[in-house]
């Protein structure tokens, strides 16, 4: 084991093979440690190994003694996974991309290795709404009280909301960084990241002393999703990071859930286009959501202490409806949970068909309205 794990190092010091390319060399030689020992032509029978990228190969790994590397990276960090290691995340395993050094700070928690504990992803833009910082604070809560832990990057805005609501009401967290775990960014996150540190755990691919850059955030974020079982989206406009996880997150097969918003809403329009390419909009009660996410049942919350004034039930079942334009909203209110025919709301709200369908139809992208055969409709 220990063999293997120097191997797993070695082969990520090489430059220009990413995790894809240990993946392959995993596939067909079995072992890294075998995969060292491979002579050019055995490498050429790998899809993608060219001939530079197998000259590479062969200068770099002359120059390297996988033991002595293990024994002068452990100095510097001492705490790092790689596949090869029994305590490797095992969501993580199964992604396509895993990253082949994993570093970590914190306290580590076997179930959670392990995939027993339930996970989930909530990420989203820096700068949100009060809107969506609310909802992001609400949903964390009960989440958190429900046995998940939840995964986010330490970003400001509905990260930062994430884990500190998370940490408040001693819930479980895991930050995903984008530099080297003895770093924080946003600098402005320098005790949030203790908080973490000390009640849960930072992960990142990047070694101690690797500092933040923008070309580090995007395969963050596939860390993310990797470690989450589900990701909620809560807010973000259409060049929003979060985006990149939820892409990601569907490419891993994990269901993405989005927040739903108001459709002139920019900080909300990559949700709204998320949620018209097949992303679940979050549901309308806690109950639901849970249910959903495939939670045990909620343990007991202490209102007086953590949560806002209201019992969890009524948290639990506070709808989850967005601000809506006043035409948005006056036809959602004449609709019934019943079915009803496009000619009845019409006719209850004295709009003309055309403002009536049109709505119905971003009532329906929202997920408030669901349209039944005959041109019925009924709220959800």
């Amino acid at each position: 084991m220990i063999e293997e794990r120097a191997y797993w190092l070695a082969w990520a010091k090489i430059s220009g093979l990413g995790p894809i390319a240990l993946q392959k060399l995993k596939e067909e030689f079995k072992t890294l440690a075998r995969a060292w020992t491979a002579t050019s032509t055995e490498l050429g029978h790998i899809s993608g190994f060219g001939h530079q990228t197998i000259k590479k190969i062969v200068e770099e790994r002359s120059r390297m003694n996988p033991e002595e590397l293990l024994k002068e990276h452990i100095e510097k960090n001492p705490n790092f996974w790689t596949p090869a290691d029994p305590d490797y995340p095992r969501l993580l395993q199964e992604i396509p991309t895993p990253p082949p050094l994993l570093y970590y700070r914190g306290i580590v928690d076997p179930q959670e290795i392990q995939g027993i504990t339930p996970t989930v992803g909530i990420v989203g833009t820096r700068n949100p709404s009060e809107y969506g910082r609310r909802w992001t604070r609400k949903i964390t809560r009960i989440l958190a009280k429900s046995g998940f832990t939840i995964v986010s990057g330490l970003a400001a805005g509905i990260d930062t909301e994430a884990h500190s609501t998370c940490i408040q009401i001693g819930g479980r967290t895991i930050a995903v960084f984008g530099n080297g775990v003895d770093m924080v960014y946003p600098r402005e996150n320098k005790s949030l990241a203790e908080q973490v540190v000390k009640h849960g755990l930072a992960v990142s691919e990047y070694p101690a002393g690797t500092k933040p850059n923008s070309r580090h955030f995007p395969q963050r974020n596939r860390i993310i999703a990797g470690l989450s079982r589900a990701v909620l989206i809560m807010e973000a406009p259409q060049k929003s990071g979060a985006l990149i996880t939820a892409n990601i997150a569907n490419e891993f097969g994990r269901d993405v859930y989005v927040l739903p918003a108001r459709l002139d809403d920019q900080k909300s329009h990559g949700c709204l286009q998320l949620i018209s390419k097949g992303a679940e909009v979050i549901p309308i009660t806690m109950d639901r959501l849970l249910e959903m996410l495939g939670a045990m049942p909620p343990l007991e919350i202490d209102v007086g202490e953590s949560l806002e004034k209201s019992s969890l039930v009524e948290e639990k079942n506070q709808t989850l409806i967005p601000d809506l334009e006043p035409m948005l909203a006056e036809i959602l209110q004449h609709i019934s949970t019943e079915p009803m025919v496009l000619d009845l709301i019409i006719q209850k709200t004295g709009l003309s068909s055309g403002e009536v369908s049109s709505s119905l139809l971003q009532l329906e992208l929202l997920g408030l309205v669901t349209q039944l055969p005959g041109m019925r409709y009924q709220k959800n």
